[in-house]
């Protein structure tokens, strides 16, 4: 079998699984670590994993497929999803889901002629009180207008961040879609707990302190 990670992430890859005392506990990090890779999950990705974790590629796919943010199918760099919930909808976001079809000139659950935008809508985004909110690769902008949306489309194609005009007014770099972290979690070799079954640990972490 042809490998699917390349050889720095089939490194991270078996790093991340010698974490964990049983191999497929590691399954959810190890899917992260694909999309981050192609930007989906490809068969090759899920047939590694499940030889990584000991399992099969039914279970792979079984378990992504519970999870929304996993993409079995390719999609754009930019993963553009409108809330449409009741407090969303309340507020506009109707029309901004149609706005965002006419200036993407696609339909929802569609990806653009040029490969740049994948175009979805979102049941709930959990920022009620921010409607009508929109997300790009899950970075968010509340309380959305058509006009905002404009701005994020040209400072997109335009290879400008505009992560300034979301939620937390972040000046960083819009990731691609896959990158949900801009850090790797690093445990040091004093903080771990090694990689014993949980049923062998008897007592709490080395690392915790008795507060006296």
């Amino acid at each position: 079998m042809m490998a699917f990670f390349n050889q720095e992430n089939e490194e991270i890859a078996k790093e991340i699984v010698s974490r964990y005392p049983v191999a497929r506990s590691a399954l959810i990090p190890l899917l992260h670590l694909a999309q981050e890779q192609e930007g989906w999950i490809t068969k090759p990705a899920m047939e590694q994993i499940a030889e990584l974790t000991d399992t099969t590629s039914v279970e792979v796919l079984g378990t992504g497929t519970f999870y929304e943010m996993f993409k079995f199918h390719p999609v754009g760099k930019y993963l553009i999803k409108v809330c449409t919930n009741i407090s969303c909808q309340l507020l506009g976001a109707d029309e901004l889901f149609e706005h965002v079809k006419t200036v993407l000139d696609i339909e929802e659950g569609s990806t653009t002629k040029d490969g740049l935008f994948t175009f979805e809508e979102a049941e709930c985004v959990a920022a009620c009180t921010e409607a009508p909110c929109f997300t790009v690769n899950y970075r968010y902008f509340h309380r959305a207008t058509p006009e905002l949306f404009d701005e994020v489309v040209v400072d997109l194609k335009a290879g400008v961040s505009p992560l300034s005009k979301g939620c937390a007014d972040d000046q960083g770099v819009m990731p691609e879609h896959g990158t949900l972290s801009r850090f790797r979690q690093q445990i040091p070799e004093s903080r771990s707990a090694g990689i014993k079954h949980p049923e062998e640990i008897k007592g709490p972490p080395s690392w915790i302190e008795e507060v006296v």
